[in-house]
């Protein structure tokens, strides 16, 4: 019998046992048994800390996503609008519009693109290859926007390779470290919360200033206390945040943010396989302003 048919046959034989049991979670052991096959559930194993998920993954499955050779993966798709783009997408529209005009119409007097672009920054958490930036561009006036993407080493270094090429448009930055971002007056960040390696309050408190807004997505949150469970991309392994919604709204409270607006993304909440009594997670969108 091989090591993985043997992996297997033990996993299968404690699913029996818990079933037997009349228990719907499996054990922290059983989800490390999971990290180690080649197949398996997207979600996995539910634990209380970030650091208890990835003590639950053999070191070389803990690849993530900082790995220049995956960030082309999908990009053209990802480069393309989506349903829950569309409140990002009004949100942003909102705040440009009510940003003051140049001071000139004439075209001696008028700032260059450049010029006005220094009114309003945008650092866009997480933003991948600038495939936000792409997919908002045809729908959205970003030549008052000075945007720049924060991302992990290997991605910041995939992009700017690729913007030497001219696959990605050169009017964006990139930016792999937090504390050389410039002051921006909005930060989006779209799926980058339940990856986040710090709360989220922490991430915000080290920039140069706290953005006036903030527009989030794909937020996953749960009715209950913060679970972490592990993400299977590819032969990686991720440790995976899903929120407790009600601790998370007055975590926003206390960064000294409102509401301004908030939806539903159908069709993208998850249950944990091997946890299904925990529930189907919801994943939301925000629009937050600072008091």
């Amino acid at each position: 019998m091989s090591r993985t048919s043997g992996l297997h046959s033990a996993l299968k034989a404690h699913l029996k046992r818990t079933l037997r049991q009349g228990r719907g979670a499996i054990s922290g052991a059983a989800a490390r048994i999971m990290t180690h096959t080649s197949r398996g559930p997207r979600f996995y194993g539910a634990f209380m800390t970030r650091e208890a998920a990835l003590a639950a993954m053999p070191e070389d499955r803990r690849a993530g996503y900082d790995d220049e050779t995956i960030a082309d993966v999908s990009f053209e798709q990802m480069c393309e609008r989506m349903p829950w783009d569309y409140p990002i997408i009004f949100w942003l529209d909102r705040v440009l519009s009510g940003l003051p005009d140049p001071p000139s119409d004439d075209a001696a007097t008028r700032p260059s693109v450049g010029q006005r672009d220094e009114r309003v920054a945008a650092i866009d958490a997480g933003g991948h290859l600038g495939t936000k930036y792409i997919a908002f561009s045809d729908v959205l006036d970003l030549t008052r926007l000075t945007w720049t993407v924060h991302d992990l080493p290997g991605i910041t270094r995939a992009a700017e390779r690729a913007q030497a090429e001219g696959r990605i448009p050169a009017a964006i930055s990139f930016e792999p470290e937090a504390a050389s971002l410039p002051p921006a007056d909005i930060l989006l960040a779209s799926g980058l919360l339940q990856y986040l390696d710090r709360p989220f309050a922490e991430f915000v408190a080290g920039l140069h200033k706290r953005p006036r807004y903030i527009l989030l997505n794909k937020v996953a949150l749960r009715d209950g206390p913060t679970t972490f469970t592990i993400e299977r991309i590819g032969q990686g392994r991720v440790p995976y945040q899903i929120r407790d919604k009600t601790a998370w709204h007055q975590e926003i409270n206390e960064m000294g943010y409102e509401i301004v607006d908030q939806w539903r993304i159908p069709g993208l909440g998850h249950v944990i396989t091997t946890h299904p009594a925990l529930g189907m997670s919801e994943s939301r969108g925000y629009m937050l302003k600072l008091k």
